[in-house]
């Protein structure tokens, strides 16, 4: 490892690994330093929709697209009150450079499925990648290496380097010593996002949200503090995708993670997904829903209650926001859905599905029983207390006490209103585990579309540049596979940008 890089590239996730890729190819000299043990970050958890617009699958299926008509859908997603802080200007920036970045991810060899379709959006703009964003993780390091850059993992940045009120380098903890590195042209924050920074969430959404959890468990906020301790204003820090009720994944990788993600099996199955009948298609996304998706709130407007791991009722289901706040304080943080026999019925077949992909897939009842091993069934509530551990005294106090609320005896001690059955019958399903979750923040450092970080007067802070969930400068990316899309747009961007005085591009 130099002493001195031409860019480097603090975060290993998807964000960071394009930018390391995207300068490389103008020759640069580019360093990754990745935090944990492995690359992946984020992204590599994520399923890994792409959502572009006029890209050319777009124009194989004949479908007619642009980011002006992108960037008004794209506001319809999140609620007014969170739409209304969107910078809409950098957002319709960011559309625009969509469909190039996905022709560069192509011209890798990766492979994408779809488009797809996701209301609002009024044309299909999800490109799922095959067979998931492990994929891109592989083709950005198999890239890097190619071009003989650095990465080193387990190397965690702990300051950024200020001389002269220009960032320089940073410096790292790298095998139990504190090392600076300089940066000639520019250091570049992709650390990923601060869904699973208890403080930061303190900070500045409040301290009842502390104890959830971010889906990444390794989502620290390293970049927005190092950037914050330059002079970086961070923005939009309050926005947040959640907390929601998640299902907690079963033990073990789902399927998709098994799937070859480089090689001549993933070129193959590229090849291959288009052809293959629609229901085996729904099937592929239905495991994915089992494996990692919210409930519907309609379980609980129908008559479903949560229980802890202890059998007990501990919250009005019906009140989402003080419901993912309970479910956090619970044993072990999770929480499961009882089903009756009524509501089990009601919630097996269309339109009353448990969980979704819209306009894709739909999963009922049955296809939990089928598909997810640890969910329980049985005729009685002691069946299902000794297939889930839990206290059959303590399950019979909560169903008894919600039936008396029903029954106008007593008022809910928790506060639900308007409940009109009984939870009764000779099948019970228990759905879960399921835990409260943040699943992305929206806020981050305030940037330019040089994806400069800007201080507080909106002045460009020389050397330091952030992308992806460091660098989101204000935009509100709700729906799905706008954050990898911005992401590896981000990347991309500020990679063809340190790099392009470089005179030649290398294939």
């Amino acid at each position: 490892m130099l002493s001195e890089y031409d860019v480097i590239i603090v975060g290993g996730g998807g964000s960071g690994l394009a930018a390391a890729a995207r300068a490389l190819e103008f020759g640069s000299q580019v360093l990754v330093l990745e935090k944990q043990p492995q690359l992946g970050g984020t992204t590599g958890m994520a399923i890994g929709s792409f959502t572009a617009n006029g890209t050319s699958l777009q124009q194989a299926a004949g479908i007619s697209d642009n980011a002006d008509d992108h960037e008004i859908d794209a506001g319809q997603f999140a609620a007014s009150e969170i739409e209304s802080h969107s910078n809409n200007e950098l957002r319709r920036f960011f559309l625009g450079q969509t469909a190039e970045t996905l022709e560069w991810l192509r011209g890798m060899g990766l492979y994408f499925h779809g488009p797809n379709p996701e209301p609002p959006n009024r044309v299909p703009r999800m490109h799922n990648i095959v067979p998931n964003a492990k994929a891109y993780i592989a083709a950005f390091q198999a890239q890097i290496l190619k071009h003989k850059g650095t990465i080193v993992c387990d190397a965690p940045v702990v300051e950024l380097v200020l001389e002269e009120q220009r960032v320089t380098g940073v410096v790292a903890q790298i095998e139990g010593e504190r090392k600076t590195i300089k940066a000639k042209r520019g250091v570049v924050l992709a650390a990923g996002d601060y869904a699973n920074a208890p403080e930061i969430i303190g900070r500045f959404k409040g301290n009842q949200f502390k104890s959830i959890e971010g889906v990444n468990p390794k989502a620290g906020g390293d970049g927005h503090l190092l950037a914050e301790n330059v002079g970086a204003q961070l923005i939009n820090m309050d926005i947040t995708y959640g907390p929601e009720l998640r299902f907690v994944p079963p033990p073990g990788d789902p399927f998709e993670q098994l799937l070859p993600t480089s090689g001549f099996l993933a070129q193959l199955m590229g090849r291959l997904v288009p052809l293959l009948p629609q229901f085996l298609i729904n099937w592929r996304i239905k495991r994915l829903l089992l494996t990692w998706q919210h409930p519907e709130n309609s379980l609980f407007d129908e008559g479903a209650i949560l229980i802890n791991a202890d059998g007990h009722r501990f919250c009005n289901e019906k009140d989402s926001h003080g419901r993912e706040i309970a479910i956090s304080e619970q044993p072990g943080k999770a929480a499961y859905i009882l089903l009756d026999e009524r509501i089990a019925a009601h919630f097996s077949a269309w339109p009353h599905f448990i969980s979704t992909a819209p306009k894709i897939a739909y999963a009922y009842v049955d296809d939990y029983l089928k598909l997810r091993p640890d969910v329980s069934m049985a005729g009685t509530l002691e069946e299902i207390a000794e297939q889930r551990h839990l206290n059959v005294a303590d399950l019979h106090e909560s169903v008894n006490q919600f039936n008396e609320y029903v029954s106008g005896q007593q008022t809910d001690p928790f506060g639900r209103v308007k409940d009109t059955h009984p939870l009764q019958g000779t099948r019970w399903v228990l759905l879960g585990p399921a835990k409260a979750y943040f699943t992305t923040t929206e806020g981050g450092v305030a940037i330019n579309q040089s994806l400069q970080a800007l201080d507080e007067n909106g002045t460009p802070i020389p050397g330091l540049f952030a992308i992806g969930c460091n660098g989101m400068g204000g935009q509100v990316l709700w729906g799905h596979g706008l954050h990898i899309a911005w992401a590896i747009t981000s990347g991309r961007l500020v990679g063809e940008l340190l790099g392009k005085n470089m005179r030649t591009v290398i294939s």
